[in-house]
Order: C-alpha cells, then sequence, then structure tokens
C-alpha cells in the first residue's frame, strides 16, 4: 500500500468524509486527520459510547447518510486504505522543497508536511508526510458582543447543540436562543426536545423575506421541507418567535438571570420603547458562520474575502492543495458532501497521472451549484442588524481573552487613528489572546468601521515552545 499516492486530509467532516470515500475507492492511500476523538465533525456529533444513548440518530436528521459514511469509513481502514488519526490536532501545513510534479497538474511525491498535537494536554508533536492535502477544516460561529454576553449561562447556540449532541446535557431549564440563522432552529428545536423550556427564539432577520427567493427555494424543496418541519416542531413546542428583535442586554450577577430584547426597525436599529424583559437562565446565541481559513493562509491559498478560493475540482491555487466544506464557504452538509466527493474524485485522477472527468461527478456538481444558490440566498436575508454595534456600551467588553472593552476600541479609532484591525490590535491587545481574534475579530472590525478579512496565520493553533524548537528534525 506504501508505494500508492498519498492523500492527507484534515477535518473528518461531511466534506473530509466525502473525500476520503471517494478518493481511497480509486487507489489513493489516505490518512483522514482530526482533533476530534471520533470522526463526524460538528454536524455528525454523537455521544460517546460510554454513556449509553439507546436513540443517537433522534438528535440528527440525516442519520442514513452518516451510517452510510461511517461504514466506509470502517471498511477503508479496516482493508488499509485508509488511516485514520483521531485526536490530532493540526497546527501547521508544510509545502516540501523537493520533489518531482506528478502527471497532469499532480503534487511532487512526499509535497506536504502536516504537523499536529496529540495527547491528554495535546503537547506530543506528530508528523504526517504526503503527496497531496485536502483542507476540510470546517467553520466556528460568529458572536457579537452586547452587554452581559460574558456571563454564566450565556452560550454559543452551536455550544448548546454541541452539548446535546456530544454529552446529552442541556445547559439549563429555561433558555432563549437569539441572533440570526438557520442553525437558530435545530438549537431550538432541539433542546425544546430534551425538556428545556424556550422562552423564546429571537431572530434578528424577517425569515418571511426568504419566501420571495422563489427560484433558490423551488430549487431545493429538501431544505424547504425541513424548515416546515422545524415550524411544525416550534409550533408543537409552543416556542415563541420573536422576528426582527435582537437582544441588547444580559441581566444577572453571578450569572444569568434574564434578558432584554427589543424590535427592530426597518434599518437595523432598536425601536425606542419596544424593550422587553425575559426571564432564563440560558442564552444560546449565534450570527452565523465563518470559515476556518487559518492552514490555507499559512500555505499561501488564495482567500477571496474569508473563504477559500477553489475552482470546479476544489483545487486551491497551491499546486497539490484541495479545499472542501465550509472553509471554501458556508453552505451546510449537504454542500459539503457533494464538495468533498468531486474533491476526492479530482485528486484521486490527478495523483494517478491522468486528467479528470468531470463526468464523474456530474451529480455532486448539480447539488454544488444548487446549494450554493440557496445559500447565497440565505445569506442575503439572515445578516446582523445593520446597527448591532450601537449596542455595543463603551463598557462592554469586546475582546474577552484581553479585557479589551468597546471604548477602548472606539478610543483607538477616534483618537489615535487606528483605521483597520491590525492597528486596533497595536493599541489595544485586541486579538493577542488565546484565541488570536478568532472571536473577536469580527466586532473589532464592526466598531473600527472596516471590513472583516482573513488574517495571516502562521500557526492554527497554539504550540509549546519546545515542540517548535524540534520541528524539522530527523528521526535521527
Amino acid at each position: 500500500m506504501t508505494d500508492r499516492p498519498h492523500l492527507m486530509v484534515i477535518g473528518a467532516g461531511p466534506a473530509g468524509l466525502a473525500a476520503t470515500l471517494a478518493a481511497a475507492a480509486r487507489g489513493i492511500r489516505v490518512t483522514l486527520i482530526d482533533s476530534a476523538a471520533e470522526a463526524g465533525g460538528q454536524f455528525y456529533r454523537r455521544p460517546a459510547a460510554a454513556f449509553g444513548a439507546r436513540r443517537p440518530r433522534a438528535l440528527h436528521h440525516q442519520w442514513r447518510t452518516w451510517e452510510r459514511l461511517a461504514r466506509g469509513l470502517a471498511q477503508g481502514v479496516e482493508a488499509g486504505t485508509v488511516e485514520h488519526l483521531a485526536g490530532h490536532h493540526v497546527w501547521l501545513v508544510e509545502r516540501g522543497a523537493s520533489g518531482v510534479a506528478g502527471a497532469a497538474g499532480g503534487a511532487p511525491s512526499g509535497a506536504f508536511t502536516v504537523h499536529a498535537l496529540t495527547g491528554p494536554l495535546q503537547e506530543a508533536p506528530v508528523t504526517i508526510r504526503g503527496d497531496a492535502v485536502l483542507l476540510a477544516t470546517g467553520g466556528y460561529e460568529k458572536v457579537l458582543p452586547f452587554p452581559g454576553w460574558t456571563l454564566p449561562g450565556v452560550v454559543t447556540a452551536g455550544g448548546a447543540q454541541a452539548m446535546l449532541k456530544g454529552s446529552l446535557v442541556v445547559p439549563g431549564r429555561t433558555a432563549v436562543v437569539a441572533g440570526t440563522g438557520p442553525l437558530l432552529l435545530p438549537v431550538a428545536t432541539g433542546l425544546a426536545a430534551a425538556g428545556v423550556e424556550i422562552a423564546a427564539l429571537v431572530e434578528s432577520a424577517d425569515p418571511r423575506t426568504l419566501a420571495r427567493k422563489t427560484g433558490a427555494l423551488a430549487a431545493q424543496p429538501g431544505k424547504v421541507a425541513e424548515g416546515a418541519q422545524f415550524a411544525i416542531q416550534l409550533l408543537r413546542h409552543r416556542v415563541r418567535l420573536l422576528s426582527r428583535h435582537t437582544v441588547v442586554e444580559a441581566h444577572g450577577d453571578e450569572r444569568l438571570t434574564a434578558v432584554t430584547v427589543a424590535a427592530l426597525d426597518t434599518d437595523g436599529r432598536v425601536r425606542a420603547g419596544s424593550e422587553r424583559r425575559i426571564a432564563c437562565d440560558t442564552l444560546a446565541v449565534g450570527h452565523g458562520m465563518l470559515p476556518h481559513t487559518d492552514l490555507a493562509e499559512s500555505l499561501g491559498c488564495r482567500i477571496d474575502g474569508l473563504v477559500v478560493h477553489a475552482d470546479a475540482e476544489q483545487r486551491t491555487d497551491v499546486p497539490g492543495v484541495w479545499a472542501a466544506g465550509e472553509t471554501t464557504g458556508i453552505g451546510g452538509s449537504a454542500l459539503s458532501l457533494a464538495e468533498g466527493h468531486i474533491a476526492g474524485h479530482s485528486i484521486a485522477a490527478r495523483l494517478n497521472g491522468r486528467e479528470p472527468d468531470p463526468r464523474e461527478w456530474a451529480p455532486a456538481a448539480k447539488s454544488r451549484t444548487g446549494a450554493r444558490e440557496f445559500f447565497a440566498a440565505i445569506e442575503t436575508v439572515y445578516a446582523p442588524p445593520a446597527h448591532w454595534t450601537d449596542q455595543v456600551t463603551d463598557d462592554t467588553v469586546v475582546c474577552r481573552c484581553e479585557e479589551v472593552t468597546g471604548g477602548q476600541i472606539r478610543e483607538a479609532v477616534g483618537e489615535l487613528g487606528a483605521g483597520d484591525v491590525r492597528t486596533v490590535k497595536l493599541f489595544t491587545r485586541a486579538g493577542m489572546g488565546w484565541c488570536q481574534g478568532r472571536i473577536c475579530e469580527p466586532a473589532v472590525a464592526g466598531l473600527a468601521g472596516c471590513e472583516q478579512s482573513a488574517a495571516r496565520r502562521l500557526l492554527a493553533r497554539p504550540v509549546p515552545l519546545g515542540v517548535l524548537a524540534r520541528a524539522g528534525e530527523t528521526d535521527d
């Protein structure tokens, strides 16, 4: 098996799994590298076997697809065509300086080195080398600050969902689910089904606007049916929907006890006098998703806005590097599966020295086109309020790692002349903490009045200095 071309897939969510199965079935040796203990990513997150969950499928609405992927992965591992490295946290991918380029645009032999950390403390270094790389690193939540958002009891919408899917626990007894975007629906219905009282579903957009996107909706009847099913569940659990509303403040001393919500006008400003207070012990809040692009950035891949650029074959502009799933644009599991399938076909053909035939993945390409059009329409509907920064007071903590407030950021802009995120960072330390700005950067950009852009980070995660010092050393 070792003489086969070697593909390294980073990320074991829908895109990574689809690519792994497609490439392995066509003669490629695949190493699937993922930080989680089990494959599936956030979308297919499941409780550990020790929990003894009798019906884990109850937390999912695409369980059969997961079973097919899991079965294929198990068969690949058993056959020796796939190696699954779980619990491996990738911090850097290096391009090799030598090697002979493969035919039909393939990558040099042994052209890439993946550096990862393993172990309970994520301090043990591991190095994997291969001929090509697929970046299927997914996305993460976008959360915008407001007074009280740092209180215990305030969690991200995806965090609440992860607790339920992965640990079979709920964050509280009475919850408000708020923000904007399609993710709020499965979070609210999932928590309600688990016994949590949903005091309100607070959506800053007007979902009725989506009904005007007739073309995109007609092309995705499955998504329309899925949305209708969520609506039925909300009605069944008597969840109050407050559309065109937003959370303006979270209240509590040692933990959350209530939130204040308010209506928004057509310009995205809070309507004076519309505030209402809702008692709750949990606030699950999210404002959409952002792609993980750190590894692509460090490899020098082209970034369009906030997403990794990929061509019709899911190739980046760096030879030997492909990208699929949320890293190329947020679009849900169906789009990720389609892109991963296409990437696996393309990689297998090129590493085997032949020109890919797009007819081999024509159904996936059609699915990709429809999903992209649908989520382009979704993006125009579900956007944070245009004037959300008005609710960020000068005392509101914006960068939690460095405890930088809204007032300090405004001072850096108004009095010190900072006009971009990097300059604000230099003046205030916003973004210099553990998360390296991944959480606070959208808020800093909003308060600074500039567009958020991809940040060039050399390392994708914190790395012990000892590991850095030994990186690149040979076994001898």
